[in-house]
């Protein structure tokens, strides 16, 4: 456990894309961003004020098996970002 707030808490993930990555996962059960907008919005508050601890970070989510999602409960990654960290994000632009 990383953090935790009466509504949501933060854990660090089993495998780390890079160092300080953490997952920010609701109590209240709900499939994904779509399901509740309230719950999806204060897990959200709760990975902005992690973001804003690091200098450069992505947060993400995925909604459906296509978007990559794999585990069915909301959850969104916040993933600090170092020049040279060699994550592929952003994906490139098609034409």
């Amino acid at each position: 456990m990383v953090r935790a707030w009466p509504e949501t808490i933060a854990i660090a993930p089993i495998d780390p894309v890079t160092p300080g990555h953490v997952l920010v996962i609701p109590h209240t059960h709900v499939t994904d961003v779509a399901e509740s907008p309230e719950v999806s919005a204060r897990t959200m508050a709760r990975a902005a004020e992690l973001a804003a601890e690091h200098p450069a970070v992505n947060i993400i989510t995925s909604r459906g098996k296509a978007a990559t999602q794999s585990v069915f409960h909301l959850h969104l990654h916040v993933v600090p970002r170092v020049p040279g960290d060699r994550l592929l994000l952003p994906w490139p632009s098609l034409p």
